[in-house]
């Protein structure tokens, strides 16, 4: 039901020529900024978007917007939703995966390890016992999913590799990848 009233939107926003992404209840607008005439038109569609969701009686939780500049040009770009200034990030979080603005996966990778090791560690402090069969399932159960997750977007040699260098200097998680 809901796709109904976000094609108005998705209709609307095609009027100023940007790229428009949605997916659920989430919107991402993408353009190529090259002057300060793609910066007032980027300003245009979000008020557009602003306008949209007043009409619809919707909040846009300014909060959880953001804007990524990719690449190695960078602009003023400043601008507002409901006067709020949306802030500009080094990296957001997209369905679970961290995109920086070199478009590398090491901010995604270092997330993930880093993660994996606290989940370990974890594992190993909850159970007493130190039966290889029950902690290698809870591995599997709760630390592999983490490793695995849009792993095909970003590479598992990657990980692994820094899996690796991390294991040789730190004894916890060279513990938990033995399980």
């Amino acid at each position: 039901m809901f796709l109904i009233y976000i094609n108005e939107l998705l209709a609307e926003l095609a009027k100023y020529n940007i790229t428009v992404k949605a997916f659920a209840d989430d919107v991402k607008l993408y353009l190529q900024i090259m002057d300060d005439l793609d910066v007032t038109r980027l300003q245009l569609a979000i008020d557009v978007l602003c306008k949209w969701a007043k009409d619809w009686q919707l909040t846009i939780s300014v909060s959880k917007c953001c804007m990524l500049h990719i690449g190695e040009q960078k602009r003023d770009t400043t601008v507002h939703i409901s006067g709020d200034i949306v802030p500009v990030v080094e990296s957001v979080r997209d369905l679970g995966m961290l995109i920086s603005n070199d478009l590398q996966p090491s901010v995604h990778v270092n997330d993930i390890v880093s993660r994996a090791h606290k989940r370990a560690a974890a594992i190993l402090r909850a159970f007493v016992t130190r039966d290889s069969s029950l902690l290698m399932r809870a591995f599997l159960t709760y630390v592999r999913p983490i490793l695995e997750y849009n792993s095909i977007i970003w590479s598992t040699r990657v990980l692994w590799v820094t899996l690796w260098s991390l294991s040789l200097c730190n004894g916890d998680l060279r513990s938990a990848c033995r399980i």
